[in-house]
């Protein structure tokens, strides 16, 4: 790394998993959310598996999986400098240089930081609105997080198909809204829908995301998995919500991405 310092000054150290990992943000401007938190949980990690991940924004996801397997190997991709810079310094940060690499690339030319059929898995949380839809964050970081500026689902989707060995997984969270567009990006590069988890502000209310994994070039069988209810009837959080981040120790849930 260069000598940049770790810590700038518009930026924080929020705390995950009892303090164990810290994790670099902005103290304004783009900070991941709680749908980094549900993906991370949703992923299926295999003790020697060779993950990607793609729009690794600030490495959250990759830092988090890096704790669930001492013998996994992951690489973070991301295209825009500022959050690169903050993915490098928290994998440096949580000591983790030797398992996880972080590189800027663009998701739209995966050819240029990968070659065809080196990973085992692919992870993605892309940006969720079309390029044309609603106001664009005057924010760089959000606006790019948030709408198609640097690649569509179809994008990711795609990049993984290039990653990805015959056999291999891939796992990502999308608005429930697109998810029928998600999916048929994935039968389209023969990543075949596996698994399916919708998950639901509160009970009685229509799915908000869907956690969805596929396999590259694997059988039509696809599972429903039981609904992620993130809000009781008292607006707290759910057991299942308060077990998947139960360990982080901020003040307040670090999101507001």
């Amino acid at each position: 790394m260069s000598e940049e310092p770790l810590i700038h000054d518009d930026e924080k150290i929020d705390y995950l998993l009892n303090r164990k990992l810290r994790i670099i943000q902005r103290q304004r401007g783009y900070r991941f959310s709680i749908d980094a938190l549900l993906l991370a949980s949703f992923v299926t990690l295999q003790d020697k598996d060779r993950v990607i991940e793609l729009g690794t924004g600030s490495g959250i996801i990759s830092v988090i999986l890096a704790q669930h397997s001492n013998r996994a190997r992951i690489l973070g991709v991301e295209i825009q400098e500022g959050l690169f810079s903050i993915a490098l310094r928290n994998i440096s940060l949580n000591g983790l240089d030797d398992r996880v690499e972080i590189i800027r690339g663009d998701v739209r030319k995966p050819a240029s930081f990968c070659g065809p059929q080196s990973f085992s898995l692919a992870v993605f949380n892309p940006p969720y609105r079309r390029i044309h839809s609603g106001r664009i964050n005057p924010d760089s970081e959000k606006a790019a997080a948030r709408h198609e500026i640097f690649g569509t689902a179809g994008d990711f989707v795609e990049a993984a198909a290039w990653a990805l060995r015959a056999g291999g997984r891939m796992s990502a969270i999308y608005p429930s809204t697109r998810m029928a567009e998600l999916i048929s990006k994935m039968r389209s590069a023969r990543i075949e829908p596996k698994k399916l988890r919708p998950v639901y502000s509160r009970q009685g209310t229509s799915a908000v995301f869907v956690l969805v994994e596929g396999v590259k070039e694997g059988g039509e069988e696809l599972e429903i998995m039981p609904p992620l209810v993130i809000y009781d009837a008292r607006g707290e959080y759910t057991d299942e919500m308060r077990e998947i981040f139960r360990h982080v120790s901020s003040s307040e849930f670090p999101g507001g991405g």
